[in-house]
């Protein structure tokens, strides 16, 4: 066991390294932004944009740490609002929801369902098309109870609390394979995947916090592609970890794009330089503002080829990749600007060519069309 241990460990390594060697040199993807895509309507306004995902009628939904209520620190900011194809504002989904607290990601899947994940609240809520609550995930900690305070991160050093079968701490995005299986990344606190079935039974989770191969340091984004493997943003790892369905590790993808000669800092001094390559049992140090360390994920839907993007923090860049790890091609930069971005949050990729971002530091959702042929 110990062998076939150590084994999965130089494979691991090997894979990061030979997607740091195909990803020296990758070409500039241009591209345009869609000016004043979102129209709201007077005297409503996004707060910090931290998720968005687009249905099957191109209807598009970002999730807004906006109208918030309560005291300034701990306030209530979550709220799902729905635009047209056009832009155009349609409706407000759960007002007021008992989930809500602090929004962090939503997602649709195959039946047009939206999920909601709520990282204050440690919920996951599923709404059918018309924006009824159906499945409820994961229990918020009551108002009644003397002392109720969010989970607390552990300190370096400290052994990890013991997840908890249907319960999160802190949970951060959802995903779903052919079977309707549930996928839930969680998250700031737990360091897992947890997996439920298409009925909501819960079924199993894997992960514990770490750097190791199948450890995570923040799973802070989740997608799957038409095969049912299943794509964990590593943030803090600085790597995407590809599964199956059962929680195997199939391989892991390090982007290690080289910098761009000037990067205009949004605050704060640059990070220290990343290493060349992930390595397998070092420190786990967090890398979640180093180059190409993935904060949002998404894959283009099938049929044929599917495609998956990542973008990270700094320097603000989003990254087109091949399933198998290969970067394929870059484009942006960190900004204020259109067609710049302020810590992408959460993508929604409808097509290999259009793509959305949901920016927290810029309280907005881009819409992106790309021109690789140019």
């Amino acid at each position: 066991m110990i062998r076939s241990f150590i084994l999965a460990l130089v494979c691991c390594t090997a894979a990061a390294y030979a997607a740091d060697d195909r990803n020296a040199q990758v070409p500039e993807i241009p591209f345009d932004s869609v000016p004043n895509f979102l129209k709201l309507p007077p005297n409503l306004y996004l707060g910090e944009a931290s998720g968005v995902a687009v249905n099957s009628k191109h209807h598009v939904f970002v999730f807004s740490r906006g109208n918030t209520t309560g005291p300034a620190y701990g306030a209530t900011a979550a709220q799902i609002l729905e635009f047209g194809p056009d832009g155009k504002y349609i409706r407000e989904i759960g007002h007021n929801l008992y989930a809500w607290s602090f929004a962090h990601a939503i997602r649709f899947d195959k039946d047009d369902d939206l999920w909601a994940v709520d990282k204050g609240s440690d919920m996951v809520i599923e709404f059918d098309p018309e924006g009824r609550v159906k499945m409820v995930f994961g229990r918020k900690k009551e108002a009644s109870d003397e002392g109720d305070e969010p989970w607390k991160r552990l300190a370096p050093g400290q052994p990890p609390r013991p997840a908890i079968n249907g319960q999160f701490r802190q949970p951060t995005d959802v995903t779903w394979d052919p079977n309707g299986d549930i996928f839930i990344s969680d998250g700031y606190v737990n360091s897992r995947v947890a997996k439920f079935d298409k009925n909501g039974d819960w079924v199993k989770q894997w992960g514990t916090f770490g750097s190791d191969p199948g450890q995570f340091n923040t799973p802070h984004s989740i997608a799957s592609d038409a095969e049912g493997n299943i794509y964990v943003a590593d943030r803090g790892n600085r790597r995407i970890q590809v599964f199956d369905s059962d929680g195997m590790l199939l391989r892991e993808i390090t982007i290690n794009v080289p910098m761009p000669p000037v990067v205009h800092m949004w605050m704060g001094n640059p990070p220290p330089a990343a290493p060349p390559a992930a390595t397998v049992g070092a420190p786990a140090a967090n890398g979640t503002m180093q180059n190409g360390s993935p904060w949002a994920i998404c894959i283009t839907p099938g049929p044929g080829t599917q495609y998956l993007y990542s973008a990270d923090a700094y320097p603000g860049r989003i990254y087109k990749l091949a399933l198998d790890g290969k970067v394929l091609g870059v484009f942006g930069s960190m900004g204020h600007q259109l067609k710049q971005f302020g810590w992408v949050h959460e993508m929604a990729c409808p097509a290999e060519n259009e793509i959305y971002t949901a920016e927290i530091l810029n309280w907005r959702v881009q819409k992106l069309i790309l021109h690789p042929e140019k």
